[in-house]
C-alpha cells in the first residue's frame, strides 16, 4: 500500500508535465542497460554548499529531497500539498491547529524511527537554529507529540501549514541525534546524512567533477520493488557542450541545464527525451545600494533601462519567458502589466544627471554571475554592450556559486560587486520568499544582496504572511505594492526574464516530470530505468 500511494501521487505529477515534454525516436545503441543502475546528474555548479539540513538553501536542494523526505510534498498540478511522510492531516477551522498522521514503519538512514518525537525534534532545532529557510516555521507556537504516529501544531496565526512542511528548504525531517552526544552540524558537514529519503550518501568529494555519489537505503518506506536507480552520481558540468556530449555517449542521465542551441539539436535527437517546463524560478539582477556608485538610484534606473528585455527573450529561444514584477506566474502576487523595456534614450539622461554617461565621465561597475551559465552569460553580454555605448564599462566575473556568493557577502562593503546576477524560486509555493529573503534587511547579509535597508519596505514585508492567511485581496495588494516600490521606485532589481526549465536526458528513463516548486531537482526514485 505505501508504494502504490508513493505512484499515486508521482502519476499525478507526471501528469503535470507531459504536456510539455517531447520524445523522439529512442534507439539502443550507447544506452545503459537496465542492470546499469547508476542515474548521472550533471550540474554547471557546485552540488553541496552545506550539509546540515536545519540550514542548507543552496544547490544541494538536487540532492537533499533524494536524501531527506519532509512531512507532505506539492503537487503543481491540484496546487495543493500531498503525503509524504504524513499519510494525512487535519486542522482546526481557525487554521491555528494542525495534526499530522504519519506513516508506520518508517526508519531514518540511522535506523532509528520517523516518527512524532523525530518530527518535533526536526523543526523545533530548525526554528532553534534560525538559518537558512528556517522562518517558515514563524507561525509554529508549539509541537505536541500526541502518540507516536500523531504530532500536533499550535500555531501563533493562521497559516498553511499543510503547504509550509512541503517546503523545498528547511522542511526536512532528520534524525537530531545521529551524532549522539557530538556536535551534530559538525557531524553533518563531514558529508553525513541522517535522512529517511530513498537515498544515503556513499561519498563526497568536495571540489572534484565527480562530486557526489548516493545509494539506496534498502529499508526505505516507499520501497524499492520493480526496477530502481540504485545509485545517483552527480557531477560538475561547467562546460555544456561536454556535458551534452556526455548525454550523447549515455555516460550521463540526465543534463540541468543546455543553452537554446544544444536544446534545439536535443529535441531532434534520437535517444535523447526534452521536456520543457514553466518554472516559479526567475533572473534577478540585483544592485548594491550600500556601496559604490550604484548608491545613485539614478544609476541604478539608468541600468535597468539599459537591460535589453525583449532581445534577450528572442536569444533565449523559449529558455527564458517576459517577467512582469518579481512573482511569477501561478503564484499570488503576481503582477501582470508590468514588464520592462530597453529605453537607452532615457538611460543615458539618468546617466548625464549624475555626471556620467555620453560627454560626461566615465562609468566603471562590477558584476558577478554563474561560471557555465549560458544564459547569464548572454544577460552580461548584452548589458556590457548596452553600457559600453553609454560611456560605461562593465567589468564581469563569472564564478562559481559559493565562490560568488562569498564575495556578496564580504563583510568589507568596499569588496562587494556593483551588481549581481542570480537566479530565485520560492521556498515553498508562495511569492514572501522572495521579499523576505532578497529585500528585507538583514545583518549578517545572506540573500538580501542589494544591502537594502528601508524600516518602512521591512515593515510591509513582515505583514505578509498574515495576510496571506486571513485577507488574500489585503495580500495581493500589498504584493503589488511592494512590488512597484522595488523595481520602479527604489530601483533596486531588474528582472528580466522567468525561467522555462529546458531538461535533456537519456530516451530511456522512463518517468521523469518537473515539479516547479522543487527547482532542479529529479526525484530519482520515482524514475524506472528502461532498456
Amino acid at each position: 500500500m505505501r508504494r502504490l500511494l508513493v505512484l499515486g501521487v508521482m502519476a499525478v505529477l507526471a501528469l503535470a508535465g507531459c504536456g510539455g515534454g517531447e520524445v523522439r525516436e529512442i534507439s539502443a545503441a550507447n544506452l545503459p542497460s537496465t542492470k546499469d543502475s547508476t542515474f548521472v546528474y550533471l550540474s554547471n555548479l557546485d552540488i553541496v554548499t552545506d550539509w546540515d539540513p536545519a540550514s542548507s538553501y543552496s544547490n544541494e536542494i538536487m540532492a537533499m529531497q533524494n536524501i531527506y523526505d519532509s512531512l507532505t510534498m506539492y503537487n503543481p498540478r491540484t496546487r495543493r500539498a500531498a503525503p509524504r511522510l504524513a499519510e494525512r492531516w487535519q486542522s482546526s477551522s481557525d487554521g491555528k491547529v494542525w495534526t499530522f498522521i504519519l506513516r508506520s514503519g518508517m526508519v531514518f538512514h540511522t535506523g532509528r524511527p520517523v516518527d512524532a518525537a523525530a518530527v518535533k525534534a526536526s523543526v523545533e532545532r530548525t526554528k532553534r537554529m534560525g538559518a537558512g529557510a528556517a522562518y517558515v516555521w514563524d507561525s509554529v507556537q508549539q509541537i505536541t507529540v500526541k502518540d507516536p504516529l500523531t504530532v500536533e501544531f499550535r500555531l501563533k496565526y493562521a497559516a498553511p501549514l499543510d503547504l509550509i512542511a512541503s517546503a523545498d528548504y528547511a522542511a526536512y525531517i532528520y534524525d537530531t541525534q545521529a551524532a549522539g552526544t557530538g556536535d551534530l552540524k559538525k557531524w553533518f558537514q563531514a558529508g553525513r546524512d541522517a535522512g529517511s529519503g530513498p537515498y544515503t550518501v556513499a561519498s563526497w568529494k568536495k571540489g572534484r567533477e565527480k562530486e557526489l555519489v548516493l545509494r539506496a537505503f534498502d529499508r526505505y518506506w516507499g520501497g524499492w520493488e520493480g526496477p530502481h536507480y540504485r545509485n545517483i552520481e552527480f557531477r560538475v558540468m561547467p562546460d555544456l557542450n561536454r556535458a551534452y556530449q556526455l548525454l550523447l555517449r549515455g555516460e550521463a542521465s540526465f543534463v540541468e541545464r543546455l543553452n537554446p542551441d544544444l536544446f534545439r539539436r536535443a529535441r531532434g535527437t534520437a535517444g535523447v527525451r526534452t521536456l520543457q517546463v514553466p518554472a516559479f524560478q526567475n533572473m534577478l539582477v540585483l544592485f548594491n545600494t550600500a556601496s559604490g556608485p550604484l548608491t545613485d538610484v539614478r544609476l541604478r534606473r539608468a541600468v535597468q533601462k539599459a537591460i535589453d528585455y525583449d532581445g534577450l527573450i528572442t536569444a533565449l529561444k523559449g529558455a527564458g519567458a517576459p517577467a512582469s514584477g518579481l512573482v511569477p506566474e501561478g503564484l499570488l502576487g503576481h503582477l501582470p502589466d508590468y514588464t520592462q523595456k530597453q529605453d537607452l534614450t532615457t538611460a543615458a539622461q539618468l546617466l548625464n544627471e549624475a555626471g556620467y554617461g555620453p560627454g560626461g565621465a566615465p562609468l566603471r561597475l562590477t558584476l558577478t554571475y554563474a561560471q557555465g551559465d549560458d544564459d547569464e552569460e548572454l544577460l552580461v553580454r548584452k548589458l556590457r554592450s548596452a553600457l559600453a555605448g553609454l560611456n560605461v564599462e562593465l567589468d564581469a566575473k563569472a564564478m562559481q556559486w559559493n565562490d560568488q556568493w562569498n564575495l556578496g557577502k564580504s563583510a568589507d562593503p568596499a569588496k562587494r560587486q556593483d551588481i549581481l546576477v542570480m537566479y530565485w524560486w520560492p521556498d515553498y509555493a508562495d511569492a514572501y520568499s522572495w521579499f523576505l529573503n532578497v529585500f528585507h534587511s538583514a545583518e549578517p547579509v545572506s540573500f538580501n544582496l542589494t544591502y537594502l535597508k528601508d524600516p518602512n519596505v521591512d515593515a510591509r514585508i513582515d505583514r505578509l504572511p498574515s495576510l496571506v492567511a486571513n485577507d488574500r485581496s489585503a495580500a495581493e495588494r500589498a504584493y503589488t505594492e511592494l512590488q512597484r516600490t522595488l523595481i520602479g521606485e527604489k530601483a533596486v532589481v531588474a528582472v528580466p526574464w522567468v525561467a522555462n526549465y529546458q531538461r535533456a536526458y537519456l530516451g530511456n528513463v522512463q518517468g521523469y516530470t518537473d515539479n516547479p516548486a522543487y527547482p532542479n531537482v529529479v526525484f530519482v526514485h520515482e524514475l524506472i530505468p528502461g532498456g
